[in-house]
């Protein structure tokens, strides 16, 4: 493609990426994909992850632990969080948040986990990229408490939750990114989401290596392959492709305002 996309969430860390790392990039660019954030989701994995991001001028990171995870580390304190993050690849907190499909983690150490990742974004206003699933009761009662702590700027990463998380994600503030879920067939809700988002508020992602899009169902997802979410996202909105990579590509820079903007990218629309 002749535009820059970004790919907001893929994990480069992940063993099926990394044995071929220089290619998997290689392969982004020649798609049109020219900046990654490549997203942590155990803290005690974090410098392998910012030495990917050190390595290569167009991949930024996150810091944070998956609720999945909860239970395997140590819980991170806030403070921790935040001196990470000074780093100055690190774009975002997270992911974090609720994960009660599979219950990896218990519930009570979920729930002090996001805490102590909404007080780092709260601190550093770096957007905290929050991963929720079959928990959307519970994740809008946090953010709804924790906004009124002080307000932080939530992304709802990978959406494929009930409408009502969009909704009331929306009405704090948060932005809304869609994964290759958008192409499946069975994503009609989804894509009912995804028409009900402002386009000021849309962001697309891979969540590589899993969750590969149509036409890639089956293999390893890659950052390559955001463009055909953002295919998808733009003809769910009536709009051209290009004008949706310009979409998201300045909501990216706007919420994750700690990424340096490449030329390449051009001026805000």
């Amino acid at each position: 493609m002749n535009f820059p996309i970004v790919d907001s969430h893929c994990h480069l860390d992940f063993d099926v990426l990394q044995e071929d790392i220089s290619g998997v990039i290689a392969r982004a660019e020649n798609a049109g994909v020219h900046l990654m954030v490549t997203i942590c989701t155990q803290v005690n994995k974090f410098p392998s992850i910012v030495k990917i991001a050190d390595e290569y001028a167009n991949v930024y990171c996150s810091v944070g632990t998956h609720p999945n995870h909860a239970g395997a580390e140590p819980i991170v304190p806030a403070q921790e969080l935040i001196d990470l993050a000074g780093h100055p690849k690190v774009v975002a907190i997270g992911e974090a948040g609720l994960d009660f499909h599979y219950d990896r983690a218990p519930r009570d150490m979920q729930e002090e986990v996001f805490r102590n990742h909404i007080e780092a974004a709260r601190q550093t206003n770096l957007p905290l990229v929050i991963h929720s699933r079959d928990a959307e009761t519970d994740t809008i009662k946090i953010m709804e408490d924790e906004m009124g702590k002080g307000a932080f700027k939530p992304l709802l990463h990978c959406f494929s939750s009930k409408a009502i998380l969009a909704e009331k994600g929306l009405e704090m503030g948060a932005y809304v990114s869609f994964s290759g879920i958008l192409t499946f067939n069975s994503a009609v809700q989804i894509r009912q989401v995804a028409d009900m988002v402002p386009l000021d508020r849309l962001l697309v992602e891979t969540d590589a290596p899993f969750l590969a899009p149509v036409p890639h169902r089956g293999k390893p997802n890659q950052p390559a392959f955001t463009v055909h979410t953002l295919a998808t996202l733009a003809e769910v909105k009536g709009i051209s492709v290009k004008e949706m990579a310009q979409i998201t590509s300045d909501n990216f820079f706007k919420l994750f305002d700690k990424t340096p903007r490449p030329e390449i990218f051009g001026s805000p629309a």
